[in-house]
């Protein structure tokens, strides 16, 4: 008994490697990503840059969700603003009712309320605002509601087998649609201002370095927690079946697999994967607005994921850190030119990295050592036969 359930559970083991690594190599790099952002970062940055940082990598989860979506399926959504937003606004609505108690609100005309609302003549919390009382409720509908959104939006877009460029602009005016609802409902939403002046998550204050450092660690595990979760999906049948329908949509079908569902579910794994970015987004920075969200962001997002790589996770998580470091770097630099070199420096990498950073290693870096591997091997060869001949003679 003991000897059979110890083989189950190496044969376990085995394939959870498998699936979640594929080989040591794929073990090695996501080892390389993990001790870059949870060591090596917080070693040298200062803690208002690693809430930079932090911020960087809330917008991976975007990037990582572009490249299942669009890298693993063929599927470009210039909307991912509109999940990361949902997300981020059911956080920003939690902690703003949190910072909204009478006692802080004693000045306002109806006290107890988001001081927006006040100002708007709004005299009670409205209903769809209760759930965020609770921070259990928030959490799960930072998870639910991207899904449903997405669900919504890609059974109608897919089952109409609508794809390519026009699926790319109908999400971009989704995300349109959702930034002109928010800037019109200041009542409810805050409006062009967003939800601001967030202080505090269940009595701990959000604002203190010690704070910034706790959410950037929790941002960052759950990053590569989301990583795993997507190498594994990538690893199973369905992961296969969405890379088929990539490359020979028409030959897939007709070997008898429904696409649709398979692209709604990846189309939701995403959108998920974005709104937890999205909340963690408004923990980092204390606030939430239609401008983090709109359609210039999500493009941003599209770019953070072409410059790590389309058909890289890991390569993602490096785009998203590279880019936006870039636009820090320009914009302090050069305040008036900081868009023209944004600009250059993303022409530049589509025409001669068309892979992107992850290209660099498949083609370059990952060529270099293999050929040093090779010689070490050959050089520990001809040791071994020169030992030999000596033994023999």
């Amino acid at each position: 008994m003991d000897s059979s359930k110890t083989q189950i559970e190496s044969n376990f083991g085995k394939i959870l490697y498998e699936r979640l690594f594929k080989n040591k190599e794929g073990l090695i790099a996501f080892i390389i990503l993990a001790i870059f952002i949870l060591i090596v970062l917080p070693m040298f940055l200062s803690p208002f840059r690693l809430n930079l940082a932090g911020k960087y990598l809330c917008y991976a989860f975007a990037a990582v969700g572009l490249v299942m979506c669009w890298g693993n399926a063929g599927i470009l959504c210039l909307g991912q603003g509109l999940f990361f937003g949902a997300g981020g606004y059911c956080m920003a609505m939690f902690l703003k009712l949190e910072a909204s108690d009478p006692e802080s609100t004693a000045i306002q005309s109806t006290p107890g309320i988001p001081d927006f609302m006040d100002w708007n003549q709004v005299t009670e919390i409205p209903w769809f605002w209760h759930p965020f009382k609770s921070l259990p409720l928030t959490i799960a509908l930072i998870i639910t509601l991207p899904a449903v959104l997405g669900f919504i939006l890609s059974v109608f877009y897919f089952k109409g087998r609508v794809s390519g460029v026009v699926f790319a602009i109908l999400t971009q005016s989704m995300v349109a649609c959702l930034w002109y609802f928010i800037v019109g409902n200041q009542g409810y939403f805050g409006g062009i201002n967003g939800i601001t002046d967030l202080k505090t998550l269940k009595g701990w204050d959000i604002r203190t370095e010690s704070a910034h450092y706790t959410l950037y660690y929790l941002c960052s595990i759950l990053l590569l927690i989301c990583i795993l979760v997507s190498r594994y999906i990538l690893s199973t049948r369905l992961g296969r079946v969405l890379i088929a329908q990539r490359d020979k949509e028409m030959r897939v079908r007709f070997s008898g697999y429904n696409i649709t569902s398979f692209r709604i579910f990846i189309f939701c794994f995403a959108a998920v994967v974005s709104g937890i970015g999205g909340a963690l987004f408004t923990l980092q920075v204390g606030f939430m607005s239609p401008n983090l969200i709109g359609v210039v962001p999500s493009i941003d997002m599209v770019i953070f994921t072409a410059v790590g790589g389309r058909e890289s996770l890991l390569g993602a998580v490096y785009g998203a850190l590279a880019v936006n470091a870039a636009k820090t770097a320009f914009s302090e630099a050069y305040a008036a030119q900081w868009l023209f070199f944004y600009g250059a420096t993303f022409i530049i990498i589509v025409l001669y990295l068309p892979k992107g950073l992850a290209g660099i290693y498949e083609d370059h870096i990952k060529k270099l050592l293999g050929k040093f591997t090779q010689n070490s091997k050959d050089e520990n060869t001809s040791l071994t036969t020169e030992k030999e001949e000596d033994n023999a003679k």
